[in-house]
């Protein structure tokens, strides 16, 4: 303790310590300097914030008779939420000066004997999440205050590090009751006894693979792919030539879905990632956007388009969510109108642009208002399918029919709130399945398909109907 404070509270009379918890407080009350603590509202209050705001509006009324003093540990600008609140609440109501002590932390690089300059980072346990930490850099995580906040803290950076990793609890840094145990992670909260005057160090990562979780990491292996010595492929790869493996990878994934295979959505949702990433870099590397500007556009919109998540607004189910995505999309789109037909993606499949266009169409009031009108319709355009297909001279107008045909089932699917792409690509697979046990029926039987009778494939593809629904497939 720095001279100046010592004598500070020899002479002062009004005395007041966050906590009396502290092994300082013991030798300065041996000598006859007593304080006020506030160690009775820690056992009033529900979470730290409420005990921190309870303290700050306690010494500021007291402040308001005559001047005080109030000691926390270590230095008053480090790791003490209750001094931040007094700086924030006593402007115009009173004068707050700091004295400083010797911060804990010049203790605790000492007991572990690290280089902070090398990268160093303080974290509040109290408040602690994952998303905070930097795996690469020395880190402390302070006012680990029981068990309770230990576990915390321990499954959240059991998302970061193997259960494994090895970790440093540090209690009394620098006095005579230092204690300092490495212990693995999965260890964190059992077996040891928490104080006030506890603290976590975690050293920095220094095994590549555990960092490959992180989105730094993976930003910058798709810059080494597209480096001066990265991949020569990555490196030619422009917009246009990714578009279609953009596609190829949204299917794969819904193949994945359909296949209700985790470990398959799992890599498939990390292909099309890969599309996103190399579009960022793309971006970066001609200079005209990154990744990071695809994601704000993202996050203001996802924001904007949310106001009853993040504003005022409310939302009582999905569909009222829907109808004040699509006015609040409408209204960004004032001013800026297009006609129909530069509205409408050129690049997606002719069934999804089919949908896109009705759905366009709709919003301008051109729609029927009953889904039978639509089975109607249906019908009228598969009967001029017919008439095309056996009139001689209408065979040139066959392609058209069929299109015709199509863009009504699509309508149709619209109307039932059936995806007519998902619809297709599960019929598709359907299919698949049940050819596959045909194909496999044929075998067995040391038969050809192409010799057996359309009758005989028939009563196979019966018993393939039943094999497949049998396995809910």
């Amino acid at each position: 303790m720095p001279l100046g404070v010592y004598r500070l509270l020899k002479k002062s009379n009004r005395l007041y310590a966050r906590t009396k918890e502290h092994p300082a407080i013991e030798q300065l009350e041996e000598e006859g300097i007593f304080f006020s603590s506030f160690d009775h509202i820690y056992e009033q209050e529900t979470s730290f914030d409420e005990v921190y705001e309870k303290i700050t509006d306690r010494l500021i009324e007291e402040a308001t008779n005559d001047s005080l003093v109030y000691a926390v540990p270590g230095h008053p600008l480090v790791a003490e939420k209750t001094v931040q609140l007094l700086f924030e609440k006593s402007k115009g109501r009173c004068k707050v000066d700091v004295f400083g002590g010797q911060s804990f932390l010049d203790a605790l690089f000492q007991s572990v004997r690290i280089d902070p300059i090398e990268g160093f980072q303080l974290l509040d346990g109290t408040s602690f999440r994952k998303d905070d930490i930097n795996p690469t850099q020395h880190c402390i995580i302070g006012q680990m205050y029981d068990t309770f906040t230990a576990s915390n803290i321990k499954l959240e950076l059991m998302e970061i590090y193997p259960d494994d990793y090895e970790v440093y609890i540090i209690t009394a840094a620098g006095t005579t009751g230092e204690s300092v145990k490495r212990t693995p992670l999965y260890m964190l909260d059992r077996d040891f006894h928490v104080t006030n005057l506890t603290s976590l160090y975690i050293p920095p990562v220094r095994q590549e693979e555990i960092l490959y979780k992180r989105f730094s990491y993976l930003r910058n292996v798709i810059a080494t792919l597209r480096g001066p010595n990265g991949c020569p492929w990555d490196k030619k790869q422009t917009h246009k030539t990714l578009k279609k493996y953009m596609l190829e990878e949204a299917y794969e994934l819904l193949e994945a879905i359909d296949e209700k295979d985790d470990a398959h959505i799992v890599e498939e949702l990390g292909d099309v990632l890969l599309q996103v990433m190399l579009h960022g870099q793309i971006g970066e590397d001609d200079g005209y956007f990154s990744i990071d500007d695809v994601i704000e556009t993202l996050v203001r919109k996802m924001i904007r388009r949310h106001p009853h998540v993040f504003g005022d607004s409310t939302a009582q189910n999905a569909e009222e969510v829907v109808e004040n995505w699509q006015a609040i999309k409408e209204k960004e789109r004032s001013g800026k109108e297009k006609s129909l037909r530069n509205k409408i993606s050129k690049d997606v499949p002719a069934l999804m642009q089919a949908q896109e266009i009705q759905k366009e169409a709709a919003k301008l009031g051109f729609d029927w208002k009953e889904v039978t009108f639509v089975f109607d319709k249906v019908v009228e355009e598969l009967n001029e399918l017919k008439e095309a297909v056996n009139d001689s001279e209408k065979t040139d107008d066959i392609k058209n029919e069929m299109g015709d045909v199509l863009f009504s089932v699509v309508n149709l699917a619209r109307h039932l709130s059936v995806h007519p792409e998902e619809a297709l690509l599960q019929t598709n697979g359907k299919f698949l399945k049940r050819f596959a046990f045909i194909e496999e029926e044929v075998k067995k039987r040391g038969e050809s398909m192409e010799n057996l009778p359309l009758e005989k494939l028939d009563l196979l593809w019966e018993e393939a109907k039943k094999s497949v629904r049998r396995k809910g497939e």
